[in-house]
Order: structure tokens, then C-alpha cells, then sequence
């Protein structure tokens, strides 16, 4: 248990993460990819933010949290894919035990608040500020449970950042109180809100199918199958852990693909949305002009 794993003194003081091996010409086409969605992705997202920002229509709970979401998917994705992009032209491919605790602790934070926020945007109230304190206080507890949990090596983590599985499974000793609390708390904030977003999204699509609001909410619930999908896949999937190379891009693609596919969809669903955008693209042409 936890209490008999505190008591072994760890001796790892970093961590080696494998990522994506393979040919050197391979991981530089990764590298070139990865780094053209990244951009892509911040480019979108703050355009989002800053369309919000500067469109007084726009100054709406729905819009606010929109606003949010992109600013969280930002995060997201600074929280794990510039450390990705390093490792792959790297030839060590290290990371501190603190560097480590940091990126395994602010994704699960980060994607914790997402579910609030997915859950508010689903019903246009603009509960930002507690979907972002919930997102990091539920942290807390797993955050401290491996903080007690030894590793004295290998170490050597089959992933390309610190996630739960692979951290767990380079433990000096068995912790099995530490990974039911973990599995647990992932599990009941994945399964409760997504049951109680796809609810209301049933009810809400019935209402609307013949109104023009129709498609504004499909858009919605495909961000949600989206972000939702890939994260039971990444967690819930009894294959996961048998197959650690298909898990770890499944993974990718919930860092990456959904963070990215957000903005386009929200943007090419919504009229207001698009003309906020247009004058956000158009405002650098007019100053270079000048």
C-alpha cells in the first residue's frame, strides 16, 4: 500500500522518456508535423480568444466560455507538446523527477477543468471560474498519492510524457491503493459528466433540429465526442496496456488533433463567430498597410 511504498527510499532523480523510436528520418517528419499542428493549434485558438475579446456580440456566456476553452486548450497543449517536440531531436530524451510530477499533475488538472467547462458550455453558463478551481483541486489528492510513490528504476518511461500508466508501472513496490484512488477519480468525472452532457444534448437537439440553432449544438456535441472518445479510449479501453504503441497515439491525438479540430469547428458553424474572426484577420493586414 501507500503508507508501506513511503517508507522506500527512491533513488530516481529523472526520468527518460522513449516517445515515438524509430529512424531518424522518420522522427524528423514527426518532428516537422507535429510542430505545423502546434502552431496551427495556437494560431486558432487565440484567434478565438481575441475575436471574443474584441466583438462586443460576442460578449455572451457562450462566447466567455468559449473563450475559456480555447485559452485551456492553449495550455493544454504548451503542457506537454513543446517537451514532445524537444525529446524528438533530442538524443538524451531526459526529464527531471519534479519535471515529471509537473507535466503528469497539469494535464490531469487541465483536463479535469475541460470536463467542467465542456459541461457548462453544453448548458451556456458561465461557471469559468469554478470549472477552473475544480480542475485543480481534484489534482490534489492523486498529486500527493504519487508523490509517495518510490521509483529506484529502471527508468525508462515507453511514452513520450509522464502519464499515469507508465509512471506506476516503474514502482519499487505495488501501490494499489494509489492507482484505485486514480482510476477511480478518472473515471467517475469522465463517466458522470459525459452521461449527464449527452442527456442534455439529446434533449437540446430534439428541441432544436428544425430551428437554425441546429447547428450551432451539432458542432458542440462533436467537440464533446471528440475530447470524450479519445480520453475513454486512452483510459477505459481493456487493450490499452496491451498494445502501449496504438495507446500512444491515441494519446497524440487527444494532445494534438482535438485541440486543433476545436477552433475549425466552432468557427465554421457560427455565423457571429466567423465575422469576429474576419475582423480579428483583417485588423494586422490594415496596420502592415498602413
Amino acid at each position: 500500500n501507500v503508507s508501506e511504498a513511503s517508507n522506500i527510499s527512491g533513488s530516481v532523480n529523472e526520468f527518460i522518456l522513449l516517445g515515438f523510436p524509430c529512424r531518424r528520418e522518420i522522427q524528423i517528419l514527426f518532428f516537422v508535423i507535429f510542430s505545423f499542428i502546434y502552431l496551427l493549434t495556437l494560431m486558432g485558438n487565440l484567434s478565438i480568444i481575441c475575436a471574443v475579446w474584441s466583438s462586443r456580440k460576442l460578449h455572451t456566456s457562450m462566447y466567455i466560455l468559449l473563450a475559456n476553452f480555447s485559452f485551456l486548450e492553449i495550455c493544454h497543449v504548451c503542457s506537454n507538446v513543446p517537451k514532445l517536440l524537444a525529446n524528438i531531436i533530442s538524443q538524451t530524451k531526459n526529464i527531471s523527477y519534479a519535471g515529471c510530477m509537473v507535466q503528469f499533475t497539469s494535464p490531469c488538472a487541465l483536463q479535469r477543468a475541460t470536463f467542467c467547462l465542456t459541461f457548462a458550455l453544453s448548458h451556456h453558463n458561465d461557471l469559468s471560474p469554478l470549472c477552473w478551481a475544480g480542475g485543480f483541486l481534484s489534482i490534489l489528492i492523486p498529486a500527493i498519492l504519487m508523490s509517495w510513490v518510490p521509483f529506484c528504476g529502471p527508468n525508462i518511461i515507453d511514452h513520450f510524457f509522464c502519464d499515469l500508466g507508465p509512471l506506476l508501472a516503474l514502482s519499487c513496490a505495488l501501490v494499489p491503493k494509489t492507482t484505485l484512488i486514480c482510476v477511480t477519480v478518472n473515471s467517475l468525472i469522465i463517466f458522470l459528466t459525459f452521461l449527464y452532457i449527452l442527456g442534455s444534448y439529446a434533449l437540446v437537439l430534439g428541441a432544436v433540429r428544425r430551428n437554425k440553432s441546429f447547428s450551432t449544438y451539432a458542432s458542440h456535441f462533436l467537440v464533446v465526442f471528440l475530447f470524450y472518445s479519445s480520453v475513454m479510449v486512452m483510459y477505459v479501453s481493456p487493450g490499452s496496456r496491451s498494445h502501449p504503441g496504438t495507446q500512444k497515439f491515441v494519446i497524440l491525438f487527444y494532445c494534438m488533433a482535438t485541440p486543433f479540430f476545436n477552433p475549425l469547428i466552432y468557427s465554421l458553424q457560427n455565423k457571429d463567430m466567423k465575422d469576429a474572426l474576419k475582423k480579428v484577420l483583417r485588423a494586422p493586414s490594415k496596420v502592415i498597410t498602413k
